[in-house]
């Protein structure tokens, strides 16, 4: 059994690719994880400092992946 790994992707991302390593990660679409970071924003800035914090913690994802 293989573990999953969180990683950013910033070769398929907008800003850091964080959104597009947690659909990776989710096995979602990209674009639903962008639209829920949005509403968080929008609802207080909650969406801004997840992301902001996750684009510095979450390592880059290897090329060999």
């Amino acid at each position: 059994m293989e573990t999953k790994k969180l990683y950013r992707i910033p070769s398929d991302g907008m800003l850091g690719g964080v959104c597009a390593g947690l659909g990776e990660y989710l096995n979602i679409d990209v674009t639903v994880v962008r639209l829920i970071f949005i509403l968080l924003f929008l609802t207080g800035t909650a969406g801004f400092w997840i992301y902001l914090i996750m684009w510095i913690i979450v390592p880059v994802k290897p090329l060999s992946d």
